[in-house]
């Protein structure tokens, strides 16, 4: 493929692609996330971040920039803010990094100007080792209106005792804390409700005195809160609604979480499950996903990494295969790098493969997009693509890259995704490159 406008023939729509420099090869293993896109409300623009802090604003239709940033760290989360009710230009960009200060930053949506900036260092603490995992890390972002939330963390480790330190953040337009929500486990996925009233946060180690889960908050409080020593204890602001949890041994808990009007969908770590609760965390139902089965004579399992939940529908994704007794193994469990949608009384409404590690759902009204990453133990190139299911009926295309698929977005029906360039131990060869995508989804129906 090249760099320049291409077109799949054999579906016969146009791809517009766009270099985005050099970056490390990713080997069998899977990297640390590295990239992020983003497109804007009403699909006006499509916003890259690299693994090198670059922020680059695109115009959707012939990818001519029209501002590019510096970000601090390595720039690996976006949203917007404020794209009003009519659809229009965002107001602003925000920025989620990874590294030594762990920085949000927001961004003019029409010239790329810093308007402000927080590191989440001053919170967390400064990184013990000079390693990526040991780095402040800004895991998930979401906005509503003018309000922007965060979650970060930071890991230590001293011989045996592990130590994470974290931070939920509501943020005010002009960036000040308006509250914060601090506990001793690792947050990995945050979700709003349509209202902007609740935020779910999902715990995915719980290892310390937090031990639950699921924390879903009053989004709107406005001062400070924290359950750092308390496993819950709030002040006045960021109030505590209610906490659920798998109530499995280990530090493993959530993957994944999202709102769906009253609900709230999680994909469990812990058992492996899905789950949907009700007002309070009530279980209103529960699915296998990719529990401990026995395959010649080993414990297998995968992790339910994702989930999103819409109008009645409750879509999860599962990753790799791992062994009770041994990371490595050569079967294979049968669910691993699979999708499955259920309706709201927890009935399978169908289900499919994506045939390798996904590293994050974008979402669209009936459309869920899923970016195919590397399949360490298979490694077969075949399977890089962006794959497209429908809410409803399930697998409807598909995109195919030369290297991986790490980051997809979608908006009003434009898709934009980030390819990397992989090399498998295997055989050595590189394929793909560091590149954007973009096509329109309604041009292919």
């Amino acid at each position: 493929m090249s760099d320049a406008a291409d077109v799949d023939r054999e579906r016969g729509f146009e791809r517009r692609s766009a270099p985005l420099g050099e970056i490390d090869v990713a080997r069998s293993r899977h990297m640390w996330t590295r990239s992020a896109v983003h497109v804007t409300a009403g699909g006006n623009l499509v916003v890259t971040g690299e693994w090198d802090g670059t922020v680059t604003a695109r115009e959707v239709d012939s990818l001519e920039t029209r501002w590019t940033a510096t970000h601090p760290d390595h720039a690996i989360g976006i949203a917007t803010l404020d794209a009003g009710s009519d659809g229009g230009e965002p107001d602003a960009i925000v920025v989620a990094g990874r590294g030594e200060t762990g920085t949000i930053a927001a961004y003019d949506a029409t010239t790329g100007e810093q308007r402000w900036c927080y590191e989440t260092v001053d919170d967390l603490g400064e990184p013990t080792e000079d390693s990526i995992f040991y780095l402040p890390y800004v895991v998930a972002l979401e906005t509503h209106g003018e309000t922007c939330y965060a979650a970060a963390r930071r890991y230590e480790r001293d011989g045996e005792t592990r130590q994470w330190y974290s931070t939920v953040y509501a943020f005010e337009p002009d960036g000040t804390v308006r509250w914060r929500y601090e506990t001793d486990a690792s947050p990995i996925a945050l979700d709003i409700d349509a209202d902007g009233e609740r935020l779910a946060v999902g715990y995915n180690r719980c290892m310390g005195d937090h031990d639950t889960g699921l924390v879903v908050l009053e989004a709107g409080s406005a001062t400070i809160a924290s359950s750092r020593n308390g496993g819950g204890e709030t002040a006045d602001g960021g109030d505590l609604e209610w906490t659920w949890d798998p109530g499995t041994e280990g530090d493993r808990r959530v993957g994944d979480v999202a709102i769906d009007g009253e609900t709230v969908a999680v994909a469990s770590h812990g058992d492996k499950r899905g789950y949907l609760l009700g007002p309070g965390g009530a279980e209103r139902w529960h699915v296998d996903l990719a529990v401990e089965t026995e395959i010649d004579g080993e414990t297998l399992y995968a992790y339910p990494n994702h989930v999103a939940a819409e109008d009645g529908r409750v879509t999860f994704v599962t990753g790799n295969t791992y062994a009770v007794e041994s990371r490595e193994t050569e079967n294979r469990h049968p669910n691993e790098h699979r999708i499955a949608t259920f309706d709201a009384d927890g009935k399978p409404v169908w289900d499919d493969a994506v045939r390798g590690f996904v590293h994050g759902l974008a979402t669209d009204d009936a459309t869920v997009v899923t970016p195919c990453a590397q399949n360490f133990r298979v490694r077969d190139p075949d399977t890089h693509a962006v794959r497209f299911f429908d809410r409803e009926s399930g697998p409807t295309v598909s995109e195919c890259l030369e290297g991986v698929a790490t980051a997809a977005a979608i908006d009003d029906g434009t898709v934009a995704a980030i390819e990397e360039p992989v090399a498998y131990h295997d055989d050595g060869v590189t394929r793909g490159a560091y590149r954007l995508h973009v096509t329109d989804l309604e041009s292919d129906r």
